[in-house]
């Protein structure tokens, strides 16, 4: 229930010009200090979990490896993302809010850094 939470929240998120994808525009966004939430996909390569990590780390921004490429790309209308950044801070709270309960229901490997 939670995880179709989060794909909602994604989904609202784009279509309200509130979410960038993809490595480059999500690395940019970061550092540009304008980036609220990173969520990278679960199955995204151990250099970019490393990266992002190490950035949003960095950056204090809140890191969560959530879902797989194909479904994040899914929830933004796109083929398949591993990489998503919210940029409004009210969407970004409830994503957060539903990551930390599928977490805490364990049934999930959600990790997040802040």
């Amino acid at each position: 229930m939670a995880q179709k939470k989060v794909f909602s929240y994604i989904g609202i998120a784009a279509k309200a010009g509130h979410l960038l994808s993809g490595e480059f525009m999500a690395e940019k966004t970061v550092k540009e200090g304008r980036a609220k939430l990173v969520i990278v996909a679960e199955d995204a390569s151990d250099n970019t979990k490393k990266m992002f990590t190490n950035m949003c780390t960095y950056y204090k921004v809140p890191i969560y490896f959530f879902g797989e490429k194909t479904n994040l790309g899914h929830a933004i209308g796109k083929e398949f993302r591993a990489s998503l950044v919210l940029l409004d801070q009210g969407l970004a709270d409830a994503v957060e809010k539903q990551l930390n309960t599928i977490n805490k229901d364990g049934s999930m490997d959600t990790y997040t850094r802040s």
